[in-house]
């Protein structure tokens, strides 16, 4: 079967996952533009593909994990590591790394003009390739596998389909903690790739605030948090559900406060 084939059947087998890749290049392209775009998909993958080449087979960064090849046929693989799944670290990536800018991003003054309940933040280059927005975003980023890799594991109580085994099952819910490692160092290897591109590429041009513009990548985290918790609590995975809500619930706090939470008095005396 031909790889053109093969992909084709690999968005009608997963349209979940193509739907949060197409709302990744939305989101991505209405922030930073194509030029950017296509760069941090391009690494982010490449890097996803490598370590995940690797790790089945020398078990880093991830651990020792194989997959099966039970939809071999049904969907496209590279080597052993199926397509959809290396993708899928390109558009996670982004959306941790637009939650790590909302709540790092500096906060400029409003119009007198603008009404929004969202402060406006300002997408400075030095401050969005920063080793504090590296870091967060590799920890969010690893932060998300929690809940996702858990029902992923228990994809044959779902459409996802046992597609993967860990050969020595870790401590969280099956989960070895080599595994969240692994998630974060091809944040980080992604990141450290990208940042040097994003500075050396032309300025962005941008108005006073690009917070709604950041709100999409921010939707997009949390549309697929959503989506791995309600897929949990269907297949009856109650405790690993209220886990994963609880541990996310800090990080959605701090983000509102930062969005809408009490502003300066510029107006005081």
């Amino acid at each position: 079967m031909d790889i053109f084939t093969l992909f084709l059947k690999t968005i009608v087998f997963r349209p979940y996952v193509f739907a949060f890749l197409a709302a990744f290049l939305f989101a991505a392209i209405m922030l930073i533009g194509w030029p950017r775009t296509w760069r941090f998909w391009l690494i982010s993958w490449a890097t996803a593909f490598v370590c995940e080449y690797s790790s089945t087979r020398t078990g880093i960064p991830f651990g020792w994990y194989h997959y099966n090849g039970s939809t071999v046929g049904q969907e496209l693989y590279f080597s052993d590591v199926p397509f959809m799944d290396s993708i899928s670290f390109s558009f996670l990536l982004y959306a941790a790394y637009c939650v790590a800018l909302c709540l790092l991003l500096p906060i400029g003054q409003s119009p007198p003009s603008t009404r929004s309940i969202f402060k406006p933040l300002q997408l400075a280059v030095g401050t969005r390739t920063g080793w504090p927005v590296f870091l967060l975003s590799a920890f969010l980023f690893a932060f998300i596998d929690m809940v996702i890799d858990p029902v992923a594991l228990r994809g044959d109580r779902w459409f996802l389909g046992k597609i993967y085994y860990y050969p020595d099952p870790g401590l969280h819910f099956g989960v070895p903690f080599a595994n969240y490692v692994g998630w974060a160092v091809v944040g980080l290897i992604s990141l450290a790739l990208y940042f040097p591109l994003d500075r050396r590429l032309p300025a962005l041009s941008l108005t006073q605030s690009i917070t709604p513009q950041l709100l999409l990548g921010v939707g997009l985290y949390y549309g697929v948090l959503a989506f791995n918790l309600s897929v949990t609590f269907w297949i009856g995975e109650s405790f690993m559900g209220m886990s994963g809500l609880l541990m996310h619930l800090p990080v959605m706090a701090l983000l509102i406060l930062r969005l809408i939470g009490p502003r300066a008095d510029s107006t005081s005396r």
